[in-house]
């Protein structure tokens, strides 16, 4: 591809489809009580739900700028003319600021760094429309702008068993007024303006499953839309949760599954199940 396109590990694509695509991942580190891992390449879901399980402490940092230089200079030496590199959302990471720092280094002419405002499929949407672009030939320009548009047309939204593993990571933003309520409170929550927000709060965890369909039959309405599925360490919930949403969307191409990794698994907790909705896309 003449633009080649690059991601980081919170994208959550399903298995194959980063390798099928040609989109090249840069994992973040994950780090449990001090010993640090790759997140998706050293250290996947399963070790993660252990490790919470036994109470150690997970945190999580992003790659270095010397990472996205060595991804960049390894795709342009493979041929491309230039790359695009779409990531988290700066408001809750650092790895955008790493790979624009990266980007300087490399040329800033070769390669350009697009913030998804977004995390998991709603991160990995952008990168699958943008790599699609590119393999229809279209300039680094054109992708770009593939890659924001998909991102803005998407919609995040999840529910967490309980805000405890935000609210250690410094990730919970408005969520914060949800702190001290009752351990049945179920929080639902979204992704706006690319900070985690509270959207409202439900007293069982099938009450919440309930509403992430209404809230994606909203968004969708009766239009096109694809469909994704998070969820950590519960597969029966998250297959409950697509079954109903395919049932729902008159207008979905089908839903992925996709367990979330180490780093939003982290912070998120094991439970948490969530569903990404991009709509129809109207350019690019």
């Amino acid at each position: 591809m003449p633009v080649a396109v690059v991601t980081d590990s919170t994208a959550h694509l399903p298995e194959g489809f980063a390798e099928r695509n040609g989109i090249d991942i840069v994992p973040l580190h994950v780090l449990v009580d001090g010993a640090s891992a790759l997140d998706g390449v050293e250290f996947g879901p399963a070790a993660l739900a252990e490790a919470l399980d036994r109470r150690k402490i997970v945190t999580t940092s992003r790659p270095t700028p010397a990472a996205f230089a060595a991804a960049f200079r390894a795709a342009l030496e493979r041929g491309a003319d230039a790359v695009v590199s779409i990531h988290l959302s700066k408001k809750l990471s650092g790895t955008w600021e790493a790979a624009l720092l990266a980007a300087q280094e490399v040329g800033p002419e070769l390669v350009r760094v697009v913030d998804s405002r977004s995390i998991a499929m709603g991160l990995g949407f952008a990168a699958l429309e943008a790599s699609e672009a590119a393999r229809r030939g279209a300039d680094v320009g054109e992708v770009e702008a593939v890659a924001v548009a998909a991102a803005e047309a998407t919609e995040t939204f999840f529910a967490v068993e309980t805000l405890e593993y935000l609210r250690r990571g410094g990730r919970i933003g408005s969520a914060a007024a949800l702190l001290g309520t009752a351990l049945s409170v179920k929080p639902v929550l979204q992704v706006r303006d690319g900070e985690i927000q509270a959207l409202e709060k439900v007293r069982t965890m099938q009450r919440a499953l309930n509403r992430l369909v209404d809230l994606a039959a909203e968004v969708a309405g009766d239009g096109q839309a694809t469909v994704a599925v998070h969820h950590l360490a519960s597969p029966d919930r998250a297959a409950q949760l697509a079954t109903r949403l395919d049932e729902r969307l008159p207008g979905s191409s089908g839903c992925v599954v996709s367990e979330l990794g180490a780093v939003v698994g982290a912070h998120t907790g094991p439970g948490v199940v969530g569903v990404v909705v991009r709509k129809a896309l109207t350019t690019g």
